[in-house]
């Protein structure tokens, strides 16, 4: 049974007049945030200003479409009018049940679904950033940016800390565990609206919990900047799921920048699912600090016409005894086209690591690109580490097959990139998650009409 909606109590605001991101930070005169944070994005403002904007001669940048990056057209936004927050709301259905749900949209939260007693009663923490920071300070000041952005988008990341209003903050006490998922929807309304969604996940020792985050445009042809940032803490022996659908419009630039941090015995699973958007960049970082951690990173890409999907990872083993394992998958047709850039670095004394990494593309037409640059960097001895990426074609005879059977043509297309997906999405734990992304999957299809 789903938990009923409440409207964040207590944190009303007047909202700061709207302004082109590449004007100046917004004025902070009526946020009812603490001062530390203003100094910080202050600071941020300035590191901003002062880094270069991206090349493509950059190696991190390498096949990128980088002209994609201009970022004048866009500004903070308004909040939605009430009539406009009801049918968002109204929109903002995923999985049937969930612990918990937070919604937002351009940046101003709507409404959350609280969490059971039980939880609340345990010391889990499931709020609003904007509460997050002033009622849980030492915690959240502990772990917000932690990360450095270290594959190519500190710049970017610089941008976000000095425009981030919103997000979600996650915290579980030590032995807590949480069966069903919570879940986030962060969405684009206004024309050239820009938002700045930022996560952060802390699980304490021995925790278990299982995150879902939708990123979605209001309407398919309305242009919109999402600039965003998750940072997963995950503490020794504890398990982290996060899954992140990714809808946007077809006019929408990107960059989600997300770093996980596991410890000792501590399992991370990371899914990023690509559907939407004109150029999108994912940059993952996965740090393995502790002896016996373990972190899978999953992908989905399904583009279309000119869609950019560009992906840079780290799987960076800073301890013995760890394992990453990385699996990407992309469908393009028409145009599209898809970077990965991506590096497993074995650290000095990480000793018997054990890293994998593959990544698929699947070209569903003659215009279609994918270029992959798989590395490895190895400072230790007694480990088993192996790359490699793939391009191909649909099988001409599985697709005879089908076709001889009286199936037309796109749906036999559509079975057969399915069965090619599945070997990501089969790595959830959950079939109800499983089945909610092939949902997205197919409805991806059904709009592209192929």
């Amino acid at each position: 049974m789903s938990n009923p909606s409440a409207v964040l109590e207590g944190m009303s605001e007047v909202a700061p007049e709207p302004s082109g991101i590449l004007g100046g930070r917004p004025g902070r005169a009526h946020d009812k945030l603490p001062a530390w944070f203003g100094d910080q994005q202050q600071v941020a403002w300035t590191q901003f200003q002062s880094l270069p904007m991206p090349a493509r001669t950059d190696q991190a940048w390498r096949f990128s479409t980088v002209a994609a990056l201009d970022l004048a057209p866009y500004a903070t936004a308004h909040p939605p009018s009430s009539s406009e927050a009801r049918e968002v709301l109204e929109r903002s259905t995923g999985l049937g049940k969930t612990a918990g749900r937070l919604v937002f949209a351009d940046d101003h939260f709507l409404e959350r679904d609280v969490l059971s007693e039980k939880l609340r009663a345990a010391g889990v923490i499931f709020q609003p950033l904007e509460r997050a920071l002033i009622e849980h300070e030492d915690l959240f000041r502990r772990h917000f940016m932690s990360q450095p952005a270290t594959l190519g988008s500190a710049k970017f990341a610089a941008l976000h800390e000095a425009f981030v209003r919103s997000g979600s903050f996650l915290y579980l006490p030590r032995g807590v565990e949480v069966e069903l998922p919570l879940e986030t929807f962060h969405w684009l309304h206004t024309e050239n609206a820009a938002i700045f969604p930022h996560t952060l996940v802390v699980a304490d020792e021995l925790s278990k919990v299982t995150l879902v985050e939708h990123f979605r445009s209001t309407d398919r042809q309305r242009a919109g900047f999402a600039c965003g940032v998750n940072d997963l803490i995950v503490g020794p022996g504890a398990k982290v799921t996060y899954i992140c659908t990714q809808d946007w419009s077809d006019r929408t630039l990107s960059i989600q920048i997300n770093a996980t941090a596991m410890a000792r015995n501590a399992t991370a699973l990371n899914l990023h699912l690509a559907l939407g958007g004109k150029y999108s960049r994912l940059e993952s970082l996965s740090r393995l600090t502790g002896e016996g951690a373990h972190s899978d990173m999953l992908a989905v890409s399904v583009g279309d016409e000119a869609q950019e999907f560009d992906a840079r990872t780290l799987q960076d083993h800073a301890a013995p005894h760890t394992n990453s394992d990385l699996l990407f998958k992309n469908a393009l047709n028409g145009r599209a086209r898809n970077t990965f850039g991506g590096l497993i670095r074995v650290e000095p004394h990480a000793h018997f690591t054990d890293a994998y990494q593959k990544v698929r593309n699947l070209l569903l037409s003659d215009d279609a690109e994918a270029n992959s640059m798989p590395g490895l960097e190895i400072l230790a001895d007694n480990v088993k580490c192996s790359h490699g990426a793939t391009s191909g074609q649909l099988d001409e005879d599985e697709m005879f097959y089908l076709l001889a059977r009286g199936i037309p043509a796109p749906v036999a297309r559509q079975l057969l990139v399915g069965g090619f997906l599945n070997e990501v999405l089969e790595r959830l734990p959950d079939p109800v998650l499983v089945a909610q992304l092939e949902e997205l999957i197919v409805g991806r299809f059904e709009r592209s009409g192929r």
